[in-house]
């Protein structure tokens, strides 16, 4: 294909404001897919991305139109899959950025937009949804033009549900998205922006060439993982996989490699030829790392080899998941697993419900800790269980973000304290027409539970926030242990400031009295940092009135029958032993 009729483009939009809806219509509108064929988010393959009516994993596609070949890839709008976005910005010259008119613009289309002019994309802004009765275009179409410094008579108005305006969108792509250019270096490199694994081919990357050509059969060479594999198959999605004789510059498509997993292929690396290899790799590969834990077991111990099994075959498609065995004396065998943030988790334990039919149960996610040692070592711990000996930790750092928040103005002062709340900083308060943009920093830990089901139901379902990490900063941070009937249990203890951990001790010792079932003996349920005990709750003994086959008679013959019970009961406390339920080793995750 002559590279001046080819136009790349990608759909930058926050969740739910109709970006899958407007590749359907493009796909129609272009003839890609049968109208037989159509169906609803046609290009959200799983059931859960139905659902929940979010975009989990990116697809691209190829469109013909007007001679022009059209290459659009599908991202996420998620903050978990930021580093994602990023790559396939990267691999693309034009984006179409879709604003919901009755939402107006959110904190991760900003956070994107970012990401697009950083790239030097170009981008072509769409107001979705106008055929709404809450749709307010003028003042969504100001919040646009203050965002981009573009003319109100540049954005354009479509309903993508409705198909009203989705035709000048095309002519739109068509004339103002540059065509690629190519460096016209004789190596060939090209951009893998997604790789998953398939159970019959093996690992597939969808790449976007910037030079050179790759054919079938070439021998490929994945410049940072240092992984070498053979090209089985090549050609374009449109949407389903066709083969070709090859990709070239400027080209996005599919390769089909004899790779047995996608840690050899990561998102945002350089694909080259074995044969020619390239001297320079193409620039913004990072390795993502996982900075929220949480531990996943089996409701049964003899399950464990399923959970295992199932964890390793997710992995093998998401480089991005990362896992170690674990062992709890209550919850017996089971995996430590990292996660690129809550919604990540979210996805991947409704996978292994689903697809692997396991019941599970999670513990409190967590994130990492870098803990500074007085003999100079830097140790990196995923679990609070983890923490060496208070006597010989010189100070423990945590992982700060920094965090945006878009709300309308009315809001501002309970988001500010909210975020002072969390131990937060806030740094800048600006103003984009009607919205407020707060940025403020503040430490990842206290963010995780839910932060964000707090700021929706503050702002009435009207703010939204985007992060990024920052860096790790030392605090005065204590382990806080749990005991019930005077047994720690490990699966329990979190890692917390000091200064909160009064608060969330009295909290979780309350909500665990809720959860643990009565016994016949009293249980203690306590909160203590070290040796020393800073909350408590009693949960009391059944009552048994053991006196009722009595009658008559002296007083002595019922205190006698009562003093044996009290005699049994003490003697239960210290040998019976509390059934503690699942449900216990996720009340931080429970509401007030």
């Amino acid at each position: 294909m002559n590279q001046q009729q080819i136009r790349n483009f990608c759909i930058i939009a926050h969740i739910d404001h109709g970006k899958s809806t407007l590749a359907d219509r493009l796909l129609e509108l272009t003839g890609t897919v049968e109208k037989r064929d159509m169906k609803a988010q046609l290009l959200d393959k799983m059931d859960l991305e139905r659902e929940k009516g979010i975009t989990i994993k990116l697809a691209p596609v190829r469109m013909s139109y007007k001679d022009y070949e059209l290459n659009l890839i599908d991202t996420p709008g998620h903050v978990d899959f930021s580093y994602e976005v990023s790559r396939s910005l990267q691999a693309c010259e034009g984006a179409l950025l879709v604003v919901d008119a009755t939402q107006g613009i959110q904190a991760q289309t900003l956070a994107n937009v970012y990401l697009a002019i950083a790239a030097e994309l170009t981008i072509i802004p769409v107001l979705n949804k106008i055929d709404l009765p809450a749709a307010d275009t003028e003042s969504v179409s100001a919040e646009i033009v203050s965002l981009l410094g573009c003319k109100p008579e540049d954005i354009l108005h479509i309903s993508a549900k409705t198909g009203q305006g989705v035709d000048e969108v095309l002519d739109a792509l068509v004339k103002h998205v540059p065509a690629p250019r190519s460096s016209q270096a004789p190596e060939t490199r090209a951009l893998i922006f997604d790789s998953y694994y398939d159970d019959y081919r093996g690992v597939i990357l969808y790449v976007r060439v910037f030079d050179g050509k790759i054919g079938k059969n070439a021998g490929i060479t994945m410049m940072a993982a240092k992984a070498s594999g053979l090209v089985l198959e090549v050609g374009a999605l449109n949407p389903g996989m066709t083969p070709g004789s090859g990709l070239e510059a400027g080209e996005i498509g599919y390769i089909v490699t004899n790779l047995k997993t996608t840690h050899q292929a990561k998102v945002g690396d350089t694909v080259t030829l074995s044969s020619q290899p390239a001297s320079e790799p193409l620039p913004g590969y990072r390795n993502v790392q996982p900075f929220v834990y949480a531990g996943f077991f089996p409701e049964s111990n003899e399950f464990y080899q399923e959970l295992k099994d199932a964890i390793e075959k997710l992995s093998l498609s998401d480089s991005a998941l990362q896992f170690t065995p674990e062992n709890s004396p209550v919850l017996g065998f089971g995996v430590r697993v990292g996660f690129l943030g809550l919604l990540h988790m979210d996805i991947v334990r409704e996978r292994l419900e689903r697809e692997y039919d396991l019941d599970l149960v999670v513990t409190n996610p967590s994130t990492d800790y870098q803990i500074a040692l007085i003999d100079g070592r830097v140790l990196d711990i995923k679990s609070a269980t983890d923490l060496p000996d208070p006597a010989g930790i010189k100070e423990i750092r945590e992982p700060w973000i920094k965090g945006e928040v878009v709300a309308p103005q009315e809001y501002v002062g309970p988001i500010i304290q909210l975020i002072s709340g969390k131990r937060g900083l806030q740094k800048n308060i600006s103003y984009v027409d009607k919205r407020a943009l707060i940025s403020f920093e503040a430490p990842l830990a206290n963010l995780l539970t839910d932060f964000y089901d707090q700021l929706k139901s503050l702002t009435s379902g009207y703010g939204s926030f985007n992060y990024e990490l920052d860096d790790y900063r030392a605090g005065d941070l204590v382990k806080l242990d749990f005991y019930v009937a005077g047994e720690r249990v490990d699966a329990l203890s979190v890692m917390v400031h000091r200064s909160e951990a009064d608060t969330l001790g009295h909290s979780v010792v309350a909500k665990l009295k809720d959860v643990i079932p009565r016994q016949n003996f009293q249980v203690a349920l306590q909160a203590a940092i070290g040796g020393k005990f800073i909350a408590r709750e009693n949960i009391s003994a059944y009552r048994k009135d053991v006196t009722t086959g009595l009658y008559g008679g002296d007083v002595s013959r019922k205190k006698k029958v009562l003093a044996k019970q009290a005699k049994g009961k003490k003697r239960l406390k210290r040998f019976g032993k509390v059934d503690i339920p699942s449900e216990a080793f996720t009340v931080m995750l429970k509401k007030d």
